[in-house]
């Protein structure tokens, strides 16, 4: 192909030298878009590929691309593109679906043992002059927890070979997971994972399912002293629903890194108790951030070339 054009429609990274680089020799080139929607969506209109990372493509604006063959992602999740109307009109979707693995399933991995261990609320006593472990119990020995899995791909694994070297049971509910049960792992349903696990962690893709997975009916099923981990997407969790939980000691802690709106309201967050929040940083390493840049860009430069892309996305149920 002789040139093509490429717009980014949301600059998150601190530079795209990566891209560019790729692009260029290919014969292609960048376009960074910004300000506002429409100026953004105005640039994309004659771009024959478009990289995005949050920026909304809903079916009206993905029919205002009019030379695009491709739209790719950096990221996991691609619920902020309308993947059915983009291949409706002959437009691949595609995503980087292995870039962080190993920084999303230990930041879970960190947030729960973070939790067990009570490592929050026993840096706030030591800060307050407390001391000693009676503001502290209970406290389970790892090796007696059972660590529940929503969701079992790429991350979930990696958290689970993590849990396990630690002597942790794994529990796990998947309905798109075909074959037999992976070793060492207990298929459940959502019901008897949330009723038998000491931590819930979830991995599993936002869709009009699984929105709202986790609100007041699944937190009653947990155990007072269970722990939730999400570090997927935000609105996975009903949030008013879990700091209802928490303020009222129904389930003993939470650790979040994604939210429903993003950032959080911190006045709805302060003085939760058993709350850790982190500010959507699971997946963020230098290295998963220059791999998600590479991997994107390739899968440009595949389609450009009329090579197969390695992360075709189709649409979940």
């Amino acid at each position: 192909m002789d040139g093509f054009k490429v717009v980014l429609t949301d600059q998150v990274f601190p530079d795209t030298a990566i891209e560019e680089e790729i692009f260029a020799a290919a014969g292609g080139t960048l376009e960074v878009a910004s300000g506002e929607r429409e100026v953004v969506l105005a640039a994309a209109a004659d771009a024959d590929a478009v990289l995005t990372t949050y920026f909304p493509l809903a079916r009206a604006d993905i029919e205002r691309l009019h030379r695009c063959r491709i739209i790719a992602r950096y990221g996991i999740g691609v619920d902020n593109v309308d993947v059915a109307a983009a291949l409706e009109r002959g437009i691949v979707v595609t995503n980087v679906p292995d870039y962080c693995v190993e920084e999303v399933g230990t930041h879970a991995l960190a947030m729960a043992l973070a939790l067990l261990r009570r490592l929050p609320a026993g840096h706030a006593q030591v800060l307050a002059g407390g001391w000693g472990v009676a503001g502290l119990r209970p406290m389970l020995r790892p090796s007696e927890v059972t660590l529940g899995l929503v969701g079992y791909g790429r991350i979930a694994r990696h958290l689970a070979n993590g849990a396990a070297a630690l002597g942790m049971r794994i529990v796990a509910h998947d309905p798109y997971l075909q074959g037999p049960a992976p070793e060492g792992v207990e298929l459940v349903d959502l019901p008897a994972l949330l009723r038998r696990s000491d931590v819930v962690s979830l991995h599993c893709p936002l869709t009009e399912t699984t929105r709202g997975l986790i609100g007041a009916e699944q937190l009653a099923m947990m155990q007072p002293h269970a722990i939730l981990v999400n570090t997927s997407r935000g609105p996975l969790v009903r949030l008013g629903d879990l700091v209802a939980a928490l303020r009222e000691g129904r389930i003993g802690g939470a650790g979040l890194d994604v939210f429903e709106v993003e950032p959080p309201d911190a006045a709805l967050l302060h003085e939760v108790p058993g709350l850790l929040a982190t500010p959507h940083v699971g997946y963020y390493s230098e290295a998963a951030i220059h791999e998600s840049q590479r991997k994107a860009a390739t899968q440009i430069v595949k389609q450009m070339t009329g090579e197969p892309v390695d992360y075709p996305v189709r649409p979940l149920p």
